[in-house]
């Protein structure tokens, strides 16, 4: 068996598998999706968002990318955004890093990779913006594992700041924004911040109303 065919192996036995314990469960499954949480997190395979949270298929909404990166001109990051939000309602979204991260330790070690380059200047700027702290961290792994933290942060204000977010609060709608990263040695998620929910918790000059 080709290793292909071994995956459609694994679907037809996890589908049976899950039949046996909920007949209707992908009859429920079939119907308008209703999350509550929109997954923003990083591509890494070792990070399974559902898995993670104990969540069945429907109940978390996922985008992932290298790095778990916002960015404002990202469109295809937005569009997730701006679905979960206006259309999903999803009540909270949770950006979500990892310790270990490869796109954060090849910014950090400012490799030459080609087109993810591009990409990664975003996570550089996070460490010339806070090029005090990290250079005063001499252990490496203490050093990458503190941009790993320090990138998830900066990805909450950019989610927090963006106009389809702030348009939501404006209309009253619930809404929070939050920072966690995983552990990928124990399996643990970690909050790493005080929860974002009103336009008061974001600088003046990036409020847009």
């Amino acid at each position: 068996m080709s290793d292909l065919e071994s995956l459609f192996a694994n679907n037809l036995r996890w589908a049976e598998d899950i039949k046996h314990k909920d007949p209707s469960f992908f009859a429920n499954l079939a119907q308008q999706q209703a999350p509550e949480y929109l997954w923003i997190g990083c591509s890494d395979s070792r990070v399974p968002a559902n898995q993670i949270v104990d969540l069945a298929p429907g109940e978390l909404f996922v985008h992932r990318n290298v790095a778990n990166v916002v960015i404002h001109t990202d469109l295809n990051c937005l569009t997730v955004l701006n679905y979960a939000v206006e259309f999903l309602k999803v009540k909270h979204v949770m950006v979500t890093g990892h310790y270990g991260c490869g796109g954060v330790k090849a910014a950090l070690e400012n490799r030459k990779l080609g087109l993810i380059d591009y990409w990664l200047r975003n996570i550089r700027d996070v460490y010339y913006n806070n090029k005090t702290e990290m250079e005063q961290i001499r252990d490496e792994e203490h050093r990458l594992n503190r941009l790993c933290e320090l990138n998830v942060i900066q990805q909450v204000y950019n989610v927090a700041r963006c106009n389809i977010v702030q348009n939501a609060w404006g209309r009253g709608q619930e809404l929070t924004i939050h920072g966690w990263i995983y552990d990928i040695n124990d399996g643990i998620l970690h909050r790493l911040m005080e929860p974002i929910d009103h336009l008061e918790q974001i600088p003046e000059q990036y409020r847009l109303y």
